[in-house]
């Protein structure tokens, strides 16, 4: 006998759950009972119901249920925090009366379907082809799913490149994102802001037999060198750099294969993971070349003072080379997201006034584009990879990603703004 669902049963929040959701909804749309959860916490939310098309890695409906004399548009922001910060596809919000569907368009959330509880029989297919098991899992795996590469790069150091990298990275994990990480430089300032290495002890250098070199001379593969990384909560792969890569250039340099390698390599992980985040040095070598020949996509962060706009034509010339190169790999042009506006400062004044002008410097002298997402200077983001903590009595470096240092510090939205901004942008 096919099930129905009355909702004047449904007299309060739980029956509301239990009544229509559990017992009604979720069997009629195909979640078995291995495919959702119940009161599931993630991040600072609390999520009623979260459902899966294949596994509990990643929640692609969240049904949220409401007592039946609450008004539904009362509980919109809710929703759409959670879908936004926690990138989730799809969101139902009920109070057993009413039934409506959202969508997650990636910087908003959009109502697509409405119905009535009474007519939620006669209406179970249309729910069935918006949010079903079999047809959501068909239309996510039918998305372009592919690994996105996310180059970070300005030949002018001090501009906040590896702050934006390794941040963004952990915000991208927060966000279920599988992300690897991958240090360019020789300088391994990312390789120490994910709490990779210990400069201040040298015989605790467990890096210079097992770091990017041995993946760019084709001696390893990714899987060989990649390291889980101890600065954020959320997991993050990294391949490491070593002050050792800078003598090594010449005789890269030498090897036909090198400059294509790194993209081979990382071809055979592209199942792992979602997104590559990739630092580069602030040079015009070897690796900084390997970097854009590599990404897929192109973000230059500035603190857009005269030294780094002056720049930007070094960049451009250096991006248009290496598009060259790409063509004759018969490979598209880099594709620049913008220029990213890193360590502004935050003077009211500045903002009104100077911040305008010299964004629109960017597009007019430039012709770049500028994100819509602005990294300011603040002393949460400077304290966050300076942190230290004290093992056998000796203070070692321990640095932090911004949210896992002070969650409610509003760098963390900046960059949860950025990670949101870089999704859209991307697909």
């Amino acid at each position: 006998m096919k099930p129905v669902f009355d909702p004047s049963f449904c007299h309060n929040e739980r029956e509301v759950e239990s009544k229509l959701i559990v017992s009604y909804l979720l069997p009629q749309l195909g979640y078995s009972i291995k495919l959702w959860r119940q009161e599931r916490k993630l991040n600072r939310f609390r999520l009623d119901f979260s459902a899966y098309t294949d596994s509990d890695v990643k929640t692609d409906v969240v049904f949220e249920a409401k007592h039946p004399n609450e008004n539904l548009n009362n509980h919109f922001q809710q929703l759409q925090n959670y879908m936004l910060m926690l990138q989730i596809p799809y969101g139902m919000l009920t109070n057993g009366k009413e039934i409506v569907i959202y969508r997650n368009t990636g910087n908003n959330i959009q109502r697509i379907f409405h119905c009535w509880g009474r007519k939620v029989d006669e209406n179970i297919d249309r729910i069935k082809a918006l949010i079903g098991k079999e047809i959501l899992a068909r239309e996510l795996k039918s998305i372009d799913n592919n690994m996105k590469i996310i180059a970070v790069y300005h030949n002018k150091g001090g501009v906040g490149k590896t702050t934006t990298v390794v941040n963004l990275a952990a915000t991208f994990s927060k966000m279920g994102k599988r992300v690897l990480v991958i240090d360019l430089d020789s300088q391994a300032n990312t390789t120490f802001a994910t709490g990779l290495v210990n400069f201040g002890d040298e015989t605790k250098d467990n890096l210079k037999d097992n770091y990017l070199y041995h993946i760019l001379c084709d001696e390893a593969s990714i899987s060989e060198i990649v390291k889980q990384s101890n600065f954020s909560s959320y997991e993050v792969d990294v391949i490491p750099s070593h002050i050792l890569l800078m003598e090594k250039e010449n005789e890269l340099n030498q090897l036909d294969f090198t400059k294509r390698i790194l993209l081979e390599k990382l071809e055979e992980v592209e199942d792992n993971y979602d997104i590559v985040v990739v630092d580069t040095p602030p040079s015009l070598n070897l690796y900084a070349r390997i970097g854009l020949i590599t990404t897929d996509y192109l973000i230059i962060p500035s603190d857009l003072k005269a030294f780094a706009n002056e720049g930007l034509e070094n960049v451009k010339k250096f991006i248009k080379a290496v598009d060259r190169f790409r063509k004759q790999d018969h490979r598209s042009p880099v594709d620049i997201l913008g220029v990213l506006p890193t360590k502004i400062s935050t003077n009211a004044r500045f903002i009104q006034g100077t911040l305008k002008k010299r964004l629109a410097l960017i597009s007019t002298r430039y012709n770049l584009k500028t994100m819509d997402s602005i990294i300011f200077e603040r002393e949460d983001l400077a304290k966050c990879t300076e942190q230290t903590s004290i093992i056998d009595d000796i203070e070692e470096a321990d640095p932090r990603a911004i949210f896992d240092f002070k969650s409610t510090s509003k760098s963390a939205g900046e960059f949860q703004k950025l990670a949101q901004e870089i999704l859209q942008k991307i697909g």
